[in-house]
């Protein structure tokens, strides 16, 4: 039998909301996302600032009548680019939340344009949990739960890989024994 930690026991297990026809309400998620969330969005902004710097810098050196407009490209992307890369991971950090009980899953996100989430079980379609390959290396996957919304998925970012699979597993049972048509 595997063990579960008790962090993890906290964050998968039902939450204080009382369910047998309770309403789901709109409130602030209690849990995290993982702290290597922080590496993995800080890797991808960089992957996204370095290309274009590069680029500006390697036409900076080889046309020399608009050196000093690429230049002046370059500097304004470096100082935006750079703050983007220190700021933004751990300001995401900060607002990232994400809970499930056995009414609905509650999701918290955004670093400027900031969005809560409810997604009652009822209205569940599918559950799905995925990779990217900074993702791997870090040992993160994201849930994405698919509802009959106008507002589409609910996606949970930088979840540790085993916490994902128990939540997917967990929202998937819960789902299945939930009356309603998701529709």
């Amino acid at each position: 039998m595997r063990r579960v930690t008790r962090r993890r026991e906290a964050t998968v297990s039902s939450s204080a909301i009382p369910s047998s026809g309770s309403r789901v309400r709109l409130r602030p998620p209690r849990h995290r996302v993982d702290r290597r969330a922080i590496l993995w969005w800080t890797l991808r902004a960089a992957l996204l600032v370095a290309p274009l710097l590069l680029a500006l810098g390697v036409a900076a050196y080889f046309v020399p009548s608009l050196r000093t407009w690429v230049l002046l490209a370059f500097g304004v992307v470096a100082v935006l680019g750079v703050a983007h890369v220190v700021v933004m991971p751990q300001w995401r950090f900060r607002v990232h939340r994400w809970e499930t009980t056995d009414d609905a899953v509650y999701t918290s996100s955004g670093w400027l344009n900031q969005e809560w989430r409810v997604a009652p079980m009822s209205r569940i379609q599918t559950v799905d949990s995925s990779r990217g390959p900074l993702q791997q290396l870090l040992r993160l996957s994201s849930v994405t739960v698919t509802t009959a919304s106008a507002a589409g998925p609910i996606t949970i970012e930088g979840l540790d890989r085993d916490l994902a699979a128990d939540v997917v597993e967990r929202l998937t049972a819960v789902t299945q024994a939930t009356k309603g048509d998701a529709t």
